[in-house]
């Protein structure tokens, strides 16, 4: 008997099937979105990581074998000859890193210098212009060096090289043969390349640091690694494929961060799935009790027709599973190339992750069973008669006691994780602080705080839609009835708006976290680099009064400024004191406070470091006391800075405050400025300053702006992080875009009845158009309101656990554009259902609900 009932529910869920694929496209859908942003993230996540390593590797792919010397000392020329001779070894190369300062500057300049052979194989470098280095006294510069000293084929240098006897420095002048690009991950500065013999004769070392061997696959079951443990005594002999791995493995550790944020993501990319695929089944399934409660009629078991249920669930999960996860990895393929075009340089991973592919699978049709688990089993619970008046009924109340109750529990819940949390912010100089654990506990505070959305959803979209509905009543009868549409189905409206509310969340928290961390990265230039030059005694403790106004009288050099240092004790510590006016910092761009404001400091007033500040305990308006020439002084905080001071100044004061403490009227320090920031001009502005720096009384300096050059490199690990969190948030707002027009076609279909009165009492279908269209929009005006009233707090706590220096920073216009964007695009989502419902017939839609 069993058998029949069985059949009969399963051929009334495929009869179902043909006659509305829509809905069993809308589900499949749901699920196939999510297996393609779960995926999409692992495939991320796999970008980033090949990035990294392909950055950061430093040994080539043909290399075979590495030797290293195991007793300290290096490997010499005659043992590089043996290793040549060992049977199996087709190239061996030396490698040997060392550096020289320039001469012929009163700017410091400095030249790293690499052994290279400069082709073959096993060369890092490729040549750009010019000819490679064959012979003594020649030198290949790379394309940063080039750059940066204003150097071409043809051009001389001249090293400061240490004297053999470690006395006194001898001038090596070299010509610079050609220029190269270098194929690894070079963060040594500008760099010099020729042969190993000749950077061995430049820095007068002996032998080499690693010899980089290739192998002759030819020589069959020739193993040459034992060979050359004998001609090379104690010498430690490894296979290329162990050092890569191990250059990888330190390359992953030192993105840590990165792909921590990345793995908080894809945590964050599982419940968008979670959410979009539930929410689809929900209203679904809500749409077919009465189909359900027809077979109840007819006889079939409420276990018999969950289990149906649940089985079209699993087969749906697993077929969308496997397309959602091809698409993506189809998807991962082609982001590095075409990110490529717009400038971002992003590594194709080397294969496809096979364990995570076929976790997504399972898991995508895992989520189909849970999500149509909940629905199944309340509808086949409920009796025929019962079922068919909720279904003739249309939707509920907005939620029950007990949704309620569990909104307001996960609240309190989310915001006692938060409120712990905040108490535990990292301060200034804490190391010891797990950054990651902290983002584990603001994130599960986050999806805390998103169930709650969720459930107290339909409790929200009434108050929230009376706010920012105002202006629609007042545009016509489409405008009120769109309103009084989303307001009199709360719990649908909740369901669509809360899928763009988690997108917009993840946008908005994610720009706002960015701009601060960019404004973060800005500060600490403005810190570490504020200047293209600095100037410093040299044989006394201050500089010629008048070398500032020497400096300023030359057209090459800008912003000339000079100032005062001196040393002072607060709390029986020494700290230094400086009269720098931090408004002609980076030209007042990147420097900003943490309390207080750095636009005037009046007399009788400091600025505090963001760790004197914090040892302190105090903010602007509060006093503090330091101690000059044993003296104290007492002093009002104007402002407190987020971090450190520049040019490692701890306070600073007004420059009549230091005079009349006693401070000296010499400055200690004068930085500056190219008038034309580029290579040419900095080259303009070294000659300048070398003209003026005549004597040596009149101070040395170096050139600052290498070091804001240095810093590229984390600049485009913030901008290789940015990229990647941009792809994870495109497949999340992908959801919530999916998540409207499945919803709202779904809604469409069943409003049929309702669009063919409002048509026979006289609404235009070019009304009907909009009122859904409107109806849309509204979806994402609530998401859009809910998500940053969200997403904007956890921003701030993001970024005080990433970086506690970090100043927060909105970016309102940024923000505002996500918000229009996907009130548009979630309009646009419904353009078609909304055109299904203009041309719906008044006299068929009265004549029949279907």
């Amino acid at each position: 008997m069993s058998t029949p009932w069985r059949a009969t529910v399963l051929g009334s869920q495929v009869a179902e099937l043909l006659r509305r694929p829509g809905r069993f496209a809308a589900t499949g859908l749901s699920l196939l979105i999510a297996a393609f942003v779960v995926f999409g993230t692992v495939m991320a996540q796999q970008i980033i990581t090949a990035t990294v390593v392909e950055k950061f590797r430093g040994t080539p792919e043909a290399v075979s074998l590495v030797v290293t010397p195991g007793d300290g000392e290096d490997i010499g020329e005659d043992r590089l000859r043996e290793i040549l001779k060992t049977p199996g070894v087709a190239e061996a190369v030396g490698r040997l890193d060392g550096g020289s300062p320039l001469d012929g500057s009163a700017v410091e300049r400095y030249l790293a210098l690499s052994a290279d052979p400069g082709t073959g194989a096993l060369a890092e470098v490729r040549l750009v212009e010019g000819t490679y280095p064959s012979g003594p006294g020649r030198l290949a510069v790379d394309t940063r060096a080039a750059r940066e000293y204003g150097l071409a084929p043809g051009s001389s240098l001249t090293l400061l090289q240490p004297e053999s006897d470690g006395e006194g420095t001898r001038r090596v002048t070299v010509e610079v043969s050609g220029i190269v690009r270098s194929t690894v991950t070079d963060d040594t500065g500008p760099t010099g390349y020729a042969p190993g013999p000749r950077i061995g004769e430049l820095l007068g070392v002996p032998g080499y640091s690693r010899i980089d061997i290739r192998t002759d696959t030819a020589s069959g079951s020739v193993d040459p690694a034992e060979r050359i443990r004998q001609a090379v005594p104690g010498a430690q002999v490894r296979s290329g494929d162990e050092v890569r791995e191990e250059e990888a493995r330190e390359a992953v550790a030192e993105a840590k961060d990165t792909l921590e944020l990345v793995t908080v993501f894809l945590a964050v990319a599982v419940g968008a799935a979670v959410l979009v695929a539930t929410s689809t089944f929900r209203i679904v399934f809500a749409r077919r009790v009465s189909q359900l409660a027809l077979l109840r009629a007819i006889g079939a078991t409420p276990r018999r027709l969950a289990a149906a249920l649940v089985a079209e669930g699993a087969v749906v999960g697993l077929l969308a599973g496997a397309t959602g996860v091809l698409a993506a990895w189809g998807c991962g393929r082609l982001v590095p190339p075409v990110a490529g075009r717009f400038g971002y340089d992003l590594s194709v991973p080397s294969h496809l992750p096979l364990t995570e592919a076929a976790l997504t699978v399972l898991g995508t049709g895992l989520l189909a069973v849970l999500a149509v688990l909940a629905p199944s089993l309340s509808a086949s619970r409920v009796s025929p008669l019962q079922a068919l008046r909720s279904a003739a009924s249309g939707e509920g109340a907005a939620g029950g006691t007990g949704r309620t109750l569990l909104g307001l529990l996960c609240a309190a819940g989310a915001a006692f994780l938060a409120r712990q949390q905040y108490g535990g912010l990292p301060q200034p100089g804490d190391t010891e602080y797990d950054r990651f654990a902290a983002l584990t506990v603001v994130v599960l505070s986050g999806g805390l705080a998103f169930l709650a959305l969720i459930a107290l959803g339909p409790r929200l979209v009434r108050p929230v839609l009376a706010a920012v509905a105002v202006p629609l009543r007042r545009t016509g009868a489409a405008g009120r009835l769109a309103v009084a549409g989303v307001g009199g189905a709360p719990g649908r409206a909740a369901s669509v708006s809360v899928v763009v509310a988690l997108g917009v969340c993840l946008v908005g928290s994610t720009l706002t976290c960015l701009a601060s961390l960019h404004a973060y990265e800005r500060y600490r230039q403005a810190v570490e680099a504020p200047a293209d030059f600095h100037l410093y005694p040299r044989d006394s403790e201050t500089l010629d009064r008048s070398l500032a106004a020497d400096l300023a009288s030359h057209p090459e050099l800008a912003d000339v400024t000079a100032f005062r240092t001196a040393e002072v004790v607060e709390d029986s510590r020494s700290a230094t004191l400086s009269d720098l006016d931090l408004g002609t910092v980076g030209s007042g761009v990147g420097l900003t406070a943490r309390t207080g404001s750095l636009d005037h400091l009046e007399p009788g007033h400091v600025v505090v470091d963001a760790d004197h500040a914090h040892r302190l305990g105090v903010r602007a308006g509060d006093r503090v006391t330091l101690t000059f020439e044993d003296r104290p002084v007492e002093l009002t905080v104007a402002a407190t800075l987020p971090g450190a001071g520049p040019y490692g100044g701890n306070f600073f004061v007004p420059a009549a405050d230091l005079t009349r403490m006693g401070a000296g009227a010499a400055p200690t320090t004068v930085t500056a400025n190219a008038s034309q920031d580029d290579a040419r001009g900095r080259i303009r502005a070294q000659r300048a300053i070398t003209d003026t720096l005549t004597g040596p009384e009149r101070g040395d300096g170096r050139v600052i702006a290498e070091d804001s050059t240095a810093q590229a490199g984390e600049s485009d690990d913030l901008r290789t992080m940015a990229t990647t969190v941009i792809m994870v948030l495109g497949l999340t707002v992908l959801v919530a875009v999916a998540g409207v027009a499945t919803t709202a076609s779904l809604t469409v279909v069943e409003r049929k009845r309702e669009f063919g009165l409002l048509r026979a009492l006289g609404l235009s279908g070019a009304a009907v158009h909009r009122m859904v269209t409107v109806e849309c929009a509204l979806y994402g005006v609530l998401g859009g309101v809910l998500g940053l009233a969200l997403g904007l707090p956890y921003s701030w706590l993001v970024v005080r656990v990433a970086e506690t220096s970090a100043p927060f920073s909105v970016p309102a216009g940024e923000l505002a554009a996500v918000f229009t964007a996907l009130v548009l695009v979630t309009a646009a989502a419904g353009t078609v259902p909304a055109l299904r419902a203009s041309r719906t017939s008044p006299t068929v839609a009265v004549a029949r609900a279907d």
